[in-house]
């Protein structure tokens, strides 16, 4: 049976991310990333889209590693996605994903002192086993099979097409066609300035309206200092400018939510025809940040309603139609093509079935430590990003501390961290701290947070940055236990033993912790296959 010192889950955003950062701090360390998917890319690979593009800038939303050099601070997606190929190439951590392996169960032992995990491969459906000494897992949130899609009335009566953004088909022809998009969200808001230039017309058909706000899509001041500074000052300069930036914005939002509505309102006036009803349309009912903020690179959306290509109707669906849909109010809405732009489903850990030994694992009932372990759970880490902020810049710290746990156990000799919560009292709330539908549909199925640190997950990437890059490792609420030569290990394939990381790599501690383990040159899958293994995305990553 093969084991590996880490398996990350996910070949997107985070999982390639995890990677490098892997096998750049702990070279000494086996590891190989399992995608689900027979493509890298998380997100980015999978929704195809028309418009499809990041919602926050590309400084922090790009590698630490290997700053993003694109013209466009709001890349789309195509962009992003080959500087991912780009990226996991470069660093060569394309060479450790096995692609078609879905891991569906991961079972902790104490006494093996890892993780038995079941794997399936995708093209044939064949259980493959294997253990590791740490699990990470880089799926992102969001389910990859299906979007959320509530039950509309009169779809079986409808005569034109009904396609959900997540399950784009590649045949569509958009082209002088009339088309509804159901939602307004950020999806909605990217798919109606894309579909309005060869469309006959798009109507956004909303329940509420959303916070919008126009941004350059392309960052001048980061043009002027990349034309100023070389790459190795630019970027780490443009990454904590832009992340201060936005972590500013959002406090000062949280602090004085009415002056933003106001800005937020001023500008989209001063973007729309004179006389637009702003308060019906842009003008939600909840605080800036209850809800992501959503990003118009160039005021793309107003451009579009200007130029009377799109237009928005706030109102609920009644019943689609055998021409269209009809609104609550009465009004029918006549479509060649509907999409339903009505939001993602979250799956956790990209739905793998977790126990410890033997007792299942409800994450809905545990905390988080940090943000990223769940609490009785030893050797696990997971990749989630801010929902304030680029997903990536928490990421990265997570990546950062995961590498920082491994060197911890393997100096000590322990083969085990586990968060324990003792003590931990107070209320809860969910992990993730929006009021969105995707979000509250799925808060019980999620873990929770806690009212204090390190069980408080705090929207920010300064503080983050002080709890887990300068903060120790050691901590109360951490456990190290299960040395090295405790409980009975697993027997390998060549009659040796099959342990957790400290025990797997002590033969290789006198050649010095620059040496790579053999063990780390991961063998190619079989021959019809991309070398490799996974789940994906990110983050959203």
């Amino acid at each position: 049976m093969e084991h590996l010192d880490v398996l990350i889950v996910g070949a997107g955003l985070s999982g390639i991310g995890a990677g490098h950062a892997v096998q750049a701090n702990c070279p000494w360390a086996s590891y190989a990333v399992f995608e689900a998917r027979d493509s890298l890319g998380g997100t980015w690979d999978l929704f195809r889209y028309p418009g499809i593009r990041s919602d926050s800038d590309m400084y922090t939303l790009g590698y630490s590693f290997r700053p993003w050099d694109g013209d466009r601070a709001i890349a789309d997606g195509p962009s992003i996605l080959r500087y991912l190929r780009q990226t996991a190439e470069e660093t060569g951590v394309d060479r450790a994903i096995r692609y078609g392996h879905r891991v569906v169960r991961a079972g902790w032992s104490t006494a093996d002192a890892c993780w038995h995990v079941t794997t399936e491969r995708t093209d044939t459906g064949e259980a493959v086993q294997l253990t590791c000494g740490f699990l990470f897992s880089c799926t992102g949130y969001y389910r990859y099979d299906h979007g959320y899609l509530p039950e509309f009335a009169g779809t079986g009566r409808y005569a034109g097409r009904i396609v959900h953004p997540q399950a784009w088909p590649d045949d569509l022809d958009t082209t002088g066609k009339r088309i509804v998009v159901i939602g307004s969200g950020a999806t909605a808001i990217t798919l109606v300035p894309a579909l309005a230039r060869t469309a006959a017309h798009v109507t956004m058909l909303q329940r509420s309206p959303t916070y919008i706000v126009s941004l350059p899509g392309r960052d001048p001041l980061a043009d002027h200092v990349r034309r100023m500074l070389p790459p190795r000052l630019s970027g780490p300069l443009l990454r904590w400018l832009r992340a201060l930036t936005t972590q500013g914005s959002y406090a000062f939002s949280r602090r004085w939510p009415g002056a933003v509505k106001r800005a937020l309102r001023k500008q989209v006036v001063e973007l729309l025809p004179a006389g637009y009803d702003v308060d019906t349309h842009f003008s939600p009912h909840y605080d800036p940040w209850d809800q992501r903020l959503c990003v118009v690179p160039d005021g793309d959306l107003f451009a579009a309603i200007r130029a009377g290509t799109a237009s928005v109707v706030t109102d609920h669906v009644d019943t689609f139609t055998e021409h269209g849909v009809r609104t609550r109010s009465g009004v029918e809405l006549e479509a060649d093509i509907v999409v339903t732009a009505t939001g993602l489903d979250l799956l956790f850990l990209g739905g793998i079935a977790l126990s410890v030994d033997g007792r299942a694992v409800d994450a809905g009932d545990r905390l988080t430590y940090r943000g990223m372990m769940l609490d009785g759970v030893p050797n696990l880490a997971i990749a989630i990003g801010y929902t304030n902020a680029s997903w990536t810049l928490k990421c990265d710290l997570i990546c950062d501390q995961v590498c920082r746990l491994l060197a911890q156990m393997r100096s000590t000799g322990m083969r085990q961290c586990t968060p324990v919560a003792e003590g931990c009292s107070g209320p809860t709330e969910p992990l993730l701290g929006l009021t969105s539908g995707y979000v509250q549909r799925a808060a019980g199925r999620f873990p929770k947070q806690g009212a204090r640190f390190p069980w408080r997950v705090h929207q920010s990437y300064l503080r983050d940055y002080l709890a887990l890059k300068l903060r120790r490792v050691n901590d109360p609420a951490l456990a190290f236990t299960n040395p090295v030569g405790d409980g009975s290990p697993s027997t390998g394939p060549d009659g040796g033993t099959l342990s957790s990381l400290p025990s797997v790599t002590a033969r290789f501690r006198r050649a010095g912790d620059r040496e790579r383990s053999p063990a780390n040159e991961v063998a190619p899958a079989d021959a019809g296959s991309r070398a490799g293994a996974g789940a994906g995305r990110d983050g959203r990553g």
